[in-house]
């Protein structure tokens, strides 16, 4: 008989007969996690991915629309503070982002911080944890998609002098019907996406190197505009609006966690995972961190209010010529692209995770024998970003994603406490230092952020959550891999 170390779905003790409550708690072993990794209806998924296109992963998801779009939202509420509010939001993803390390080492599988909810907290908190990443990855997808569009016009206005009227490229109820640019990048993401997890991932690495790039020009003319009194009034708005404005800059941190959706196509997840994530985010803090700085004193603070282009806009400025500013667009149009390619890439893999549990479709969980990728998930999931991304607002899918990604970030960081505590002696090729300490801080800047954000996002949340507690319930609960192991074992009896 196998131990616990060794099992496999096949020979792993029977699951616990549960019922009533019992029923909701119900964990499914590392073990069992790791062993069905990647696994799917007719097909798996294929191991291909190295260290560097993990770390590629991670910043292609996180460096985009965060720097080049909603910057020019958080700017009016911190003023040149925006560069502490940056801070406090890498902060709070630092913190989750060693709790992310240490699980994607110890529970290298697709689902993310939901297979790490499962095998520590139980079914029902993996279950809130998997939909609050449903409302991470799949609303910044559209979110990121209408600031693509932003940055499209950019370009378009700088290299031909036309622009996509408002018509078709604004959400209804900012002056059009449909934001057809958004739509446009998501479909061109999902046909990347059916072709391969390795082909995504080169595509996705020549786009980052873009990016940065693009960063680092802004950075270079920026700086020769800059004006040191535009940091006289450091924090005008007081310490209220250095948080706000760090809780919808958090937005631009969402993404680091994407390496770890991908624990089933990494060569070596143990090894790699940790060391993308840290890698990444360590990267992209600094580049944001820079390029906010430089903004702030090159422009006066007030005048980012409306600025739907600030960065570009800020080029165009400093040099007294178009082409710094048109050529700053071209990569943006490439950056964003990129994270809506990689986002969508982990919406897709953890609801294949959640798929294979039984708790959503199996529609989501089967795989082309071909390309080795969920292709039925990836063009769902990808309609639906799209339609999202054509009629909903910027602003309203900015903090709709950064709560729900506060909230699972949240959970990552007890998941390390209670596996600390059940699993003391478990093989981890990463540790978070010091205890329970950076765990406890994680999980105090996520709830901290959480309620700097307003009240009709909370509304919001809470409706989202709702609807998902009834698809559980209605569903999930009974149709569970788990729960239906159980009915099989007695029936065996």
């Amino acid at each position: 008989m196998l131990d616990q170390g060794t099992a496999s779905p096949a020979t792993e003790p029977t699951v616990p007969k549960t019922s009533g409550l019992s029923a909701l708690t119900r964990r499914k072993p590392v073990e069992r996690l790791v062993a069905e990794g990647g696994q799917g209806e007719g097909g798996s998924l294929r191991r291909t991915l190295s260290m560097w296109q993990l770390t590629m992963i991670s910043i292609g998801a996180t460096l985009g629309t965060g720097i080049f779009v909603v910057l020019g939202d958080a700017v009016p509420k911190a003023g040149p503070a925006v560069t502490i509010a940056f801070v406090i939001a890498g902060l709070t993803a630092l913190f989750s982002a060693l709790s992310y390390a240490e699980l994607a080492g110890s529970i290298p599988v697709a689902g993310s911080s939901y297979s790490y909810a499962y095998a520590t907290m139980g079914e029902l908190v993996a279950w809130v944890c998997g939909w609050c990443l449903v409302l991470e990855y799949g609303v910044s997808v559209a979110a990121v998609a209408v600031g693509w569009g932003e940055y499209l016009n950019e370009l378009l206005d700088g290299t031909i002098g036309v622009t996509i009227p408002d018509v078709l490229s604004s959400a209804p109820g900012e002056g059009g019907i449909i934001n057809l640019p958004g739509l446009i990048v998501v479909l061109l993401a999902m046909v990347f996406l059916l072709g391969g997890a390795r082909e995504s991932a080169f595509v996705n690495t020549v786009m980052v190197f873009v990016k940065i790039a693009a960063l680092v020009l802004f950075c270079a003319i920026g700086f020769m505009g800059f004006k040191s009194g535009n940091y006289a009034d450091f924090m005008p708005l007081g310490m209220a609006g250095v948080s706000a404005a760090g809780a919808s800059l958090f937005f631009s941190y969402i993404g680091f966690d994407a390496a770890s959706t991908a624990g089933e196509e990494a060569k070596d997840p143990k090894r790699d995972l940790p060391r993308a994530i840290m890698l990444s985010l360590l990267i992209v803090t600094v580049l944001y961190v820079l390029v906010a700085a430089v903004a702030v004193g090159a422009w006066n603070w007030t005048d980012f209010e409306g600025s739907e282009a600030p960065l570009a806009a800020i080029m165009n400025d400093v040099s007294g010529q178009k082409f710094w500013g048109t050529l700053l667009a071209a990569g943006a149009v490439i950056s964003i692209a990129s994270v809506v390619l990689t986002v969508l890439y982990g919406q897709t893999r953890v609801l294949f995770a959640m798929s294979r549990d039984g708790l959503v479709p199996k529609v989501f969980g089967k795989v082309s024998g071909k390309t080795g990728t969920p292709r039925v998930n990836t063009v769902i999931v990808s309609l639906f970003c799209g339609a999202l991304a054509s009629v909903i607002p910027l602003g309203k899918l900015v903090d709709a994603t950064s709560i729900g990604t506060l909230f699972a970030f949240a959970l990552v960081n007890i998941a390390v406490i209670v596996l600390r505590r059940s699993r003391p002696t478990m093989d981890r090729t990463f540790r978070v230092p010091l205890g329970w300490t950076f765990p406890i801080l994680g999980f105090g800047f996520c709830v901290y952020n959480m309620f700097s954000l307003d009240s009709i996002t909370w509304v919001v949340f809470g409706c989202w959550m709702a609807a998902g507690l009834v698809f559980y319930f209605l569903y999930g609960m009974r149709r569970s891999r788990l729960a239906t192991d159980i009915v099989v074992s007695d029936a065996e009896k």
